[in-house]
């Protein structure tokens, strides 16, 4: 399996211990954690160390791969994109979010694209999906752009905080990406 995914300006390869400094920091930003659906504000520190060991774990598995979205020109950590995979159902839900230095410059929807590229090619799911909270466009229209297509919207889906949370649900399948 490939552990380093590049695009035209992006490198990204498995989380390493080495990124709990920067996930804190950009995760920690409020605007980051509003409208994702499984970070918490304030994020606590000392708990991305945890957290990366469970996704390396995850990926010795083959559960699940979190990627460190990082510039190839720098270095420079930007965010994450992962795959939660489903062995039993053949398919694996794409989450992701940027720090938000780096919003609106399409590094997300770059970075998304090369997963779930990676999840058809390497992987050989059958379909992957997604999941937006309708407040969120933004991650939305990354999900449109990398050509996943609206399946449904499930009311009061989640609670984050104490609002019940509305989410779009976007999904693409391999029969899709091979017209």
């Amino acid at each position: 399996m490939t552990d380093v995914l590049v695009t035209e300006r992006l490198t990204l390869r498995l989380l390493e211990l080495s990124d709990a400094e920067a996930i804190e920091a950009l995760a920690g930003d409020k605007r980051v954690a509003d409208t994702t659906l499984n970070i918490p504000h304030p994020y606590p520190k000392g708990s991305a160390t945890p957290f990366i060991r469970a996704r390396q774990e995850a990926a010795a598995r083959g559960d699940g791969y979190s990627f460190a979205v990082t510039l190839t020109e720098g270095k420079v950590f930007l965010g994450v994109v992962g795959l939660h995979v489903s062995k039993a159902h053949n398919m694996a839900e794409l989450a992701y979010w940027m720090g938000s230095p780096y919003w609106s410059r399409g590094y997300c929807t770059e970075a998304a694209s090369r997963v779930v590229q990676f999840a058809f090619d390497e992987l050989q799911v059958n379909r992957v999906f997604a999941a937006a909270m309708t407040r969120n466009p933004a991650s939305y229209k990354v999900m449109e752009k990398i050509g996943m297509q609206l399946e449904g919207t499930l009311r009061q889906h989640i609670r984050k905080g104490e609002v019940y949370e509305d989410l779009r649900y976007y999904g693409v399948l391999r029969s899709d990406t091979l017209s």
